[in-house]
Protein backbone atom coordinates (compact mmCIF):
# COMPACT_ATOMS: atom_id res chain seq x y z
CA UNK A 1 0.00 0.00 0.00
CA UNK A 2 1.38 3.39 -0.96
CA UNK A 3 1.56 6.06 1.71
CA UNK A 4 1.03 9.72 0.78
CA UNK A 5 1.50 12.76 3.04
CA UNK A 6 0.14 16.19 2.11
CA UNK A 7 1.84 19.21 3.72
CA UNK A 8 0.87 22.87 3.98
CA UNK A 9 1.66 25.62 6.46
CA UNK A 10 -0.75 25.02 9.35
CA UNK A 11 -2.55 21.79 8.35
CA UNK A 12 -5.98 23.39 8.61
CA UNK A 13 -6.90 24.23 4.98
CA UNK A 14 -5.02 22.89 1.97
CA UNK A 15 -3.39 19.68 3.21
CA UNK A 16 -6.45 18.28 5.04
CA UNK A 17 -8.53 19.17 1.97
CA UNK A 18 -6.08 17.23 -0.21
CA UNK A 19 -6.19 14.32 2.25
CA UNK A 20 -9.99 14.23 2.06
CA UNK A 21 -10.17 14.65 -1.70
CA UNK A 22 -7.59 11.97 -2.52
CA UNK A 23 -9.16 9.65 0.05
CA UNK A 24 -12.53 9.91 -1.67
CA UNK A 25 -11.06 9.51 -5.16
CA UNK A 26 -8.96 6.51 -4.14
CA UNK A 27 -11.97 4.85 -2.54
CA UNK A 28 -14.06 5.42 -5.68
CA UNK A 29 -11.24 3.95 -7.80
CA UNK A 30 -10.73 0.97 -5.50
CA UNK A 31 -7.12 2.02 -4.83
CA UNK A 32 -5.84 1.33 -1.31
CA UNK A 33 -3.71 4.17 0.02
CA UNK A 34 -2.61 5.42 3.40
CA UNK A 35 -3.19 9.18 3.30
CA UNK A 36 -2.32 11.75 5.94
CA UNK A 37 -1.65 15.47 6.19
CA UNK A 38 0.55 17.73 8.29
CA UNK A 39 1.74 21.30 8.57
CA UNK A 40 5.20 22.79 8.67
CA UNK A 41 4.12 25.03 11.57
CA UNK A 42 2.92 24.06 15.03
CA UNK A 43 0.23 26.71 15.63
CA UNK A 44 -2.80 24.46 15.11
CA UNK A 45 -1.68 21.07 16.47
CA UNK A 46 -4.69 19.06 17.59
CA UNK A 47 -7.24 21.44 16.05
CA UNK A 48 -9.74 20.56 13.32
CA UNK A 49 -9.49 22.06 9.85
CA UNK A 50 -10.57 25.68 9.45
CA UNK A 51 -14.37 26.06 9.35
CA UNK A 52 -14.62 27.48 5.81
CA UNK A 53 -12.42 24.62 4.51
CA UNK A 54 -14.71 22.09 6.21
CA UNK A 55 -17.78 23.82 4.74
CA UNK A 56 -16.39 23.97 1.18
CA UNK A 57 -15.44 20.27 1.27
CA UNK A 58 -18.76 19.24 2.83
CA UNK A 59 -20.62 20.83 -0.09
CA UNK A 60 -18.74 18.39 -2.34
CA UNK A 61 -19.42 15.37 -0.17
CA UNK A 62 -16.11 15.29 1.70
CA UNK A 63 -16.06 15.29 5.52
CA UNK A 64 -12.91 16.89 6.93
CA UNK A 65 -14.32 17.34 10.45
CA UNK A 66 -12.67 14.25 12.01
CA UNK A 67 -9.17 15.37 10.93
CA UNK A 68 -6.80 17.04 13.40
CA UNK A 69 -3.74 19.13 12.64
CA UNK A 70 -0.26 17.85 13.31
CA UNK A 71 3.23 19.04 12.50
CA UNK A 72 5.38 17.23 9.97
CA UNK A 73 8.43 15.52 11.45
CA UNK A 74 11.63 13.81 10.41
CA UNK A 75 10.04 10.36 10.87
CA UNK A 76 7.51 11.18 8.12
CA UNK A 77 10.28 10.85 5.54
CA UNK A 78 10.60 7.15 6.42
CA UNK A 79 6.88 6.55 6.94
CA UNK A 80 5.63 7.88 3.59
CA UNK A 81 6.39 6.95 -0.04
CA UNK A 82 5.56 10.43 -1.32
CA UNK A 83 5.27 13.81 0.36
CA UNK A 84 3.23 16.42 -1.49
CA UNK A 85 3.74 20.08 -0.60
CA UNK A 86 1.06 22.67 -1.32
CA UNK A 87 3.52 25.41 -2.31
CA UNK A 88 7.17 26.20 -2.96
CA UNK A 89 7.81 27.39 0.60
CA UNK A 90 6.35 24.20 2.06
CA UNK A 91 8.59 22.19 -0.29
CA UNK A 92 11.66 24.20 0.77
CA UNK A 93 10.78 23.71 4.45
CA UNK A 94 10.44 19.97 3.85
CA UNK A 95 13.80 19.80 2.11
CA UNK A 96 15.38 21.60 5.08
CA UNK A 97 13.86 18.96 7.39
CA UNK A 98 14.85 15.99 5.21
CA UNK A 99 17.20 13.56 6.99
CA UNK A 100 20.57 12.96 5.36
CA UNK A 101 20.45 10.12 2.85
CA UNK A 102 16.65 10.01 2.62
CA UNK A 103 15.26 9.74 -0.92
CA UNK A 104 11.51 10.07 -0.33
CA UNK A 105 10.15 12.19 -3.19
CA UNK A 106 8.83 15.64 -2.28
CA UNK A 107 6.60 17.10 -4.99
CA UNK A 108 4.28 20.05 -5.17
CA UNK A 109 0.55 19.50 -5.56
CA UNK A 110 0.51 21.78 -8.58
CA UNK A 111 2.96 19.41 -10.32
CA UNK A 112 -0.07 17.23 -11.02
CA UNK A 113 -1.86 20.06 -12.89
CA UNK A 114 0.22 20.97 -15.95
CA UNK A 115 -1.59 24.26 -16.58
CA UNK A 116 -1.43 25.45 -12.94
CA UNK A 117 1.11 27.77 -11.41
CA UNK A 118 3.66 26.44 -8.95
CA UNK A 119 1.51 26.79 -5.82
CA UNK A 120 -1.93 26.01 -4.43
CA UNK A 121 -2.89 29.45 -3.05
CA UNK A 122 -3.64 29.40 0.68
CA UNK A 123 -7.36 30.09 1.16
CA UNK A 124 -6.76 31.02 4.79
CA UNK A 125 -5.25 34.22 3.38
CA UNK A 126 -7.06 34.54 0.02
CA UNK A 127 -10.53 33.53 1.23
CA UNK A 128 -11.03 31.50 -1.97
CA UNK A 129 -11.82 28.09 -0.51
CA UNK A 130 -13.72 26.93 -3.60
CA UNK A 131 -10.85 27.93 -5.90
CA UNK A 132 -8.33 26.07 -3.74
CA UNK A 133 -10.62 23.05 -3.65
CA UNK A 134 -11.03 23.13 -7.44
CA UNK A 135 -7.25 23.12 -7.92
CA UNK A 136 -6.75 20.40 -5.29
CA UNK A 137 -9.42 18.20 -6.90
CA UNK A 138 -7.85 18.59 -10.34
CA UNK A 139 -4.38 17.86 -8.96
CA UNK A 140 -5.68 14.86 -7.00
CA UNK A 141 -7.03 13.35 -10.23
CA UNK A 142 -3.56 13.77 -11.78
CA UNK A 143 -1.87 12.25 -8.73
CA UNK A 144 -4.33 9.36 -8.70
CA UNK A 145 -3.60 8.68 -12.38
CA UNK A 146 0.10 8.41 -11.53
CA UNK A 147 -0.56 6.20 -8.53
CA UNK A 148 -2.75 3.93 -10.66
CA UNK A 149 0.13 3.45 -13.09
CA UNK A 150 -0.77 5.97 -15.76
CA UNK A 151 1.75 8.01 -17.71
CA UNK A 152 4.66 9.06 -15.52
CA UNK A 153 3.68 6.60 -12.78
CA UNK A 154 5.16 7.44 -9.40
CA UNK A 155 8.27 5.48 -8.59
CA UNK A 156 8.42 4.25 -5.03
CA UNK A 157 11.19 5.91 -3.09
Amino acid sequence: MRRILFVCLGNICRSPTAEGVLGRLAEEAGLRLEIDSAGTGDWHIGKPPYGPAIDAARLRGIDLSPLRARQVGVADFDRFDLIVAMDRQNAADLEALRPAGNATPVRRMADFVPEAGPDVPDPYFTGDFDGALDLIETAAHGLLAELAGGPGAMKRG
